[in-house]
């Protein structure tokens, strides 16, 4: 077992444990940014000026109308920029833009004594518009060749050989919706200046570093005169990796020009209609099996929905290619990616970071042509999964390690949720009931667990130990609600051999620990789990030296468990505390700085081959549904997980995050249904699902009736800190199982052998409209005995997205 792996005796990590906060969450006492306000004495708050229009070119600006409000103090124009004009890292997104780009663009900012001041400050300020054409649709930005960025392209194989090979080969498209973030926590930042004009920044983010690099450049500052500290969020989901920057560059010039501190806080509306969300995306294919239903190529073109600006468009349909194979072996590819540029909200990273769409196109076209092939959707996929040993890899030339995993999960799902027995009780209700369907389905899933940029795969991290024993953890990476301090937590006892009750985390903040990744890609614990056990390590190394001239032996036979240090074979021991006071008066370091690289890692972007992850994650479920032939409404009976998190750190924690993942995942699938206006009128780019009310998101009555989630056993990671490996995005895509499921339930509505198209989300009303064409394919069966052709399956669910 490799030293980063190993787990020393009585280790805390392993232990199932509450969130560290959770005490402090479940009585209101946990403190969020925006809380700080009313800790803050002269507070300003800020206002967005949002032009209600797609697209144009402002010809003019007047703010005076908003001084003259009573409690406005200044309005915030790219006039007082004394750095850069940009809140984006590719130098496409003006803090302040002269080009209107999205409905609800913010092009000005008003400071007012209240927010109620500010408020009625920014709809007194004036702005006028050239208005220009704009393109709020995927369909439009291809007809129109609107793209921007990177283009990448995958080739694997020979795919002209794969597909004269081919025995059967169908194309189609696929066209699949965004997804709101939704945390509960809308965008926020408090900036405040110091008495050395040092620029502090309270702020919600993902990515701290980030947030100080962009507020730096916008006060044309070094990234030592500001500080950003994260002391939690309530949520993020990637979408407060890269968007909270020009909130808090706001935030930050509004504070230095006026020498007050300065609140920035979304409400929910604006953060709807401000934020980027999940990219949507268009697939077109075409697949080739050989007589077996084994995939012998696949040639496709996947163009996701960028909005107006890059953001992380490029890397998020990089890693959408990435996982197009999911747990497929395709030994002739050619998949060519690209971002289309539309009049919306910058697009950007959520939960999975583009994986989820790549792989939901595979398991789309496998879905769709099982029934074509004449095989069992479980089947076929079961005859394309990666086998161990036989040196396949991935399109993009990774090996698979543990690929056996795949099919290990796959069968404890049908062992654990007794899946032949529960599918022939299914065959029968649905032979006795003509008008309600039910149906079961299994998917599979591999995630890649690392940064694309290699770069990214770094960590620091500062562990202090006092006089007194105590310990002080500080690491870069910031808590959403997934549990990452808690494992943090756990990674310092488990480290240092102490109780957890002697050691306490710090907020993330940057002069503690500096130029930190973002915590996203699955990562948090990965990179600053490595970067404490490494700080720890130190501190241990020094500490056993300490004990070995104490208890008179060698450091090598001094042992640290349940904050003792004893020798092998011996009786004596040492208190922790005692330990350190004594280090102390020895004039030991009691201080360490730890670093984590992630090792193996190659990536070559232009030819897109390599090794981008460090190790996959690997998970299957079953959905089981029933469904309403008349309305298209369905429910959840059940859902069975197993889920490989390799040695789970905290179990507890890892469960609610597949049990979290999984819900928002089938959410994204099955009812998060974003519409905009794309029609001509005076509207044109509005979001029309601006609150909960539109937006329908999973709640209870949405959860699986019976939801069992199991760990994988005996799955030791031997490249990862104790032996774990990452859950935060991985569970979210074993919700293809439901979507599947339901395609399964609206086609025994029909004949056997028919192709059903199903959208994305497939809500009540699309599953609705999938029974029905179901049904018209069994009555032209009826009317002269031939089956309509499906060789070539061509679907756009965008007008049904867009009704």
């Amino acid at each position: 077992m490799s030293h980063l792996s190993e787990r020393p005796e009585k280790p805390v990590v392993g232990l199932s444990m509450p969130h560290e906060s959770a005490v402090l969450h479940v009585t209101g006492a946990a403190l969020y940014t925006d809380d700080l306000v009313y800790r803050t004495k002269d507070t300003l708050h800020a206002y967005p000026v949002q032009v209600m229009k797609t697209r144009g070119r402002i010809t003019a600006l007047r703010t005076e109308p908003a001084l003259a409000v009573p409690g406005v103090v200044r309005v915030l124009t790219v006039a007082d920029v004394p750095g850069v004009n940009d809140a984006g890292m590719k130098h496409d997104e003006p803090l302040f833009p002269d080009e209107v780009m999205f409905h609800g663009h913010a092009v000005a900012w008003v400071l007012g004594e209240t927010l109620e001041a500010a408020r009625l400050g920014a709809a007194a300020v004036e702005v006028e518009l050239d208005e220009l054409p704009s393109i709020m649709t995927l369909k439009e930005a291809i007809e129109a060749e609107a793209f921007h960025g990177a283009q990448p392209l995958m080739v694997t194989g020979d795919i002209d050989a794969g597909f004269a090979d081919s025995a059967h080969v169908f194309s189609g498209e696929f066209q699949f919706s965004d997804q709101e973030h939704f945390y509960l926590e809308t965008h926020a930042a408090l900036a405040y200046i110091d008495e050395a004009e040092q620029v502090f920044i309270q702020s919600s983010t993902q990515h701290p570093s980030e947030t100080q690099e962009i507020v730096a450049h916008v006060l044309g500052l070094h990234s030592h005169e500001v500080t950003v500290q994260c002391l939690r969020m309530g949520g993020g989901f990637g979408g407060k990796e890269m968007q909270p920057h020009g909130f808090a560059a706001i935030a930050a010039l509004g504070a230095k020009l006026t020498g007050r501190p300065v609140r920035v806080r979304l409400n929910r509306t604006q953060d709807l209609t401000m934020s980027g969300k999940r990219h949507g995306f268009h697939a077109d294919w075409k697949i080739g099996f050989d007589a077996d239903g084994r995939i012998q190529a696949l040639d496709a073109t996947l163009t996701s929905d960028g909005g107006w600006s890059l953001d992380l468009s490029e890397p998020v349909t990089a890693r959408a290619l990435c996982h197009i194979d999911n747990t497929y072996w395709i030994p002739n590819a050619r998949v060519a990616g690209r971002i289309a540029q539309t009049n919306k909200v910058s697009n950007t990273a959520f939960r999975g970071f583009g994986g989820p769409q790549g792989m939901l196109v595979i398991e789309d076209i496998l879905g769709r042509v099982a029934p074509l092939l004449g095989l069992d959707p479980m089947e076929l996929r079961k005859r394309n999964f990666y086998q161990p040993g036989l040196g396949q890899a991935t399109p993009y030339g990774q090996p698979v390690p543990q690929a056996e995993r795949i099919a290990a999960v796959w069968q404890q799902v049908e062992n654990d949720g007794g899946i032949a027995d529960r599918k022939r009780e299914i065959a029968a209700f649905n032979a006795a009931h003509p008008h309600t369907k039910r149906a079961l389905a299994i998917t599979g899933i591999k995630f890649g667990i690392s940064f694309n940029l290699t770069a990214f795969n770094q960590a620091g991290a500062l562990v202090l130990i006092y006089k007194d024993g105590s310990v002080l953890i500080n690491h870069g990476g910031t808590e959403m609600g997934q549990g990452l301090h808690t494992k943090m937590l756990q990674v310092a006892a488990t480290t240092l051999g102490i109780p957890l009750h002697k050691v306490r985390l710090a907020p993330t903040r940057t002069d503690k620990v500096p130029n930190t990744s973002a915590t996203a890609a699955s990562s948090g614990a990965d990179l600053n789990g490595g970067a404490v056990k490494n700080a720890c390590e130190q501190l241990r190394t020094r500490l056993l030296q300490v004990a070995a001239s104490q208890l008179g032996s060698n450091a090598s036979d001094v042992r640290i468990v349940d904050g003792v240090a004893r020798t092998l074979g011996s009786d004596k021991e040492l208190a922790w505390d005692d330990l350190v006071n004594t280090a102390y008066f020895q004039r030991v370091q009691l201080s360490a700085s730890g670093y984590y690289r992630t090792e193996g890692l190659h990536w070559d972007a232009k030819s897109f081959r390599g090794s981008p992850f460090k190790y996959f994650s690997y998970g299957a479920a079953a959905a089981e549904v029933e469904v309403d032939g008349f309305t298209g409404a369905y429910r959840i009976r059940r859902v069975d997980i197993v889920h490989d998190v390799g040695d789970s750190l905290s179990p507890m924690i890892d469960i609610g995050q597949v049990e979290g993942g999984f819900v928002q995942g089938a959410g994204w699938l099955t009812l998060e249904d974003m519409r905009w206006d794309t029609s001509d009128g005076p509207n044109r780019g509005r979001l029309l699902t601006q609150a909960a009310s539109t937006y329908k998101l999973p709640s209870f009555s949405e959860m699986p009736e019976e939801f069992n989630v199991t760990l994988m056993e005996n799955a030791t990671e031997e490249g990862a800190v104790y032996g774990s490996k990452a859950v935060g995005e991985p569970p979210l895509m074993l919700a293809f199982c439901v979507r599947e499921a339901l395609r399964q339930a609206a086609a025994s509505f029909g004949p056997a052998g028919v192709s059903v198209e199903l959208a994305a989300p497939a809500t009540p009303e699309a599953v609705f409209w999938a029974i029905e064409s179901v049904r018209e394919k069994a009555d032209v069966r009826s009317g002269d005995g031939q089956a309509p052709d499906d060789s070539e399956i061509r679907t756009d669910t965008s007008a049904l997205s867009n009704a």
